[in-house]
């Protein structure tokens, strides 16, 4: 199975044209079609009255279109150049709700990894990690900087035995089995144990078609497990992470694992993140 249903997350930020590019590249290789879903922030409620509200609402509406039509122009042209099958969405209403229904109808979801320094890649609070828990597919976390030169060729696997580590792994075999090499990483949690970490799953991988080395790399000193991690996956010169997503329900809010936040804060390479 292959993914043939690519969603890309279109905003006003300075990452949007990287992130359409990549989802472009995958649908290449697949031969994809990519939904451009244009989501930004809607949050133009003002608390205090003020007499020209009405002439500043039309006003930011008249920025809002611009940009709009802007951002459209931009992933249409791309699309041509490209020579892939697209479609432009811009829905209306809850951004989380039209991001998670939207992506529940495609293999993998291609969003941005959060930037304090750009207000326009700003969403809502929470806007991945909540498209992450609540989509039911893979999210491609695109870092916030650096250049993707390459995509899906070297690949590197963290790997706890757990389910969302397993679904992480099976949400990826489409570019797994086109990869050059894998390697699937664990951190080191018990030195007595009597296989070597991630032998299982290399094996099963090994039936799938996909051949994979397999690591175990100690807990580095100060240093948490995700970043641990991120630095393995560029010591090997990953160019793709794949990993499971944790969080446990508080109320109406997840609470993040400390290995998935540190993925979505700080990654510095794309990661599949599977829930």
């Amino acid at each position: 199975m292959n993914w043939k249903t690519i969603l890309v997350h279109l905003d006003n930020s300075r990452r949007c044209e990287t992130r359409t590019r990549l989802a472009l590249d995958i649908a290449r290789r697949f031969d994809a079609h990519v939904v451009g879903l244009y989501l930004v922030c809607q949050d133009l409620a003002h608390h205090v009255f003020d007499p020209a509200e009405p002439l500043l609402r039309r006003a930011r509406e008249e920025m809002h279109q611009i940009s709009l039509d802007n951002a459209r122009a931009a992933f249409e042209h791309a699309t041509q150049l490209a020579g892939i099958n697209a479609e432009w969405r811009a829905p209306t209403g809850s951004v989380h709700e039209a991001a998670t229904l939207h992506g529940r109808h495609a293999d993998v979801i291609v969003l941005g990894q959060d930037d304090a320094d750009d207000a326009g890649a700003f969403i809502t609070r929470h806007f991945v990690e909540d498209i992450v828990f609540a989509a039911g597919r893979p999210v491609l976390l695109v870092p916030r900087a650096g250049d993707i030169r390459t995509f899906g060729e070297n690949v590197a696997i963290a790997w706890d035995d757990s389910r969302e580590a397993a679904r992480s792994v099976a949400d990826a075999l489409p570019v797994l089995r086109r990869a050059r090499l894998v390697e699937v990483m664990t951190v080191e949690r018990n030195r007595d144990e009597q296989a070597p970490a991630g032998i299982e799953i290399a094996a099963y991988l090994d039936r799938q078609g996909v051949r994979a080395s397999f690591s175990s790399t100690p807990r580095i000193r100060g240093e948490n497990t995700g970043m641990t991690l991120i630095d393995r996956a560029n010591s090997v010169h990953a160019d793709m992470l794949v990993a499971g997503a944790y969080a446990h329900s508080r109320g109406l809010e997840h609470v993040l694992g400390g290995v998935t936040r540190t993925l979505l804060e700080t990654s510095t390479l794309p990661v599949l993140l599977s829930h």
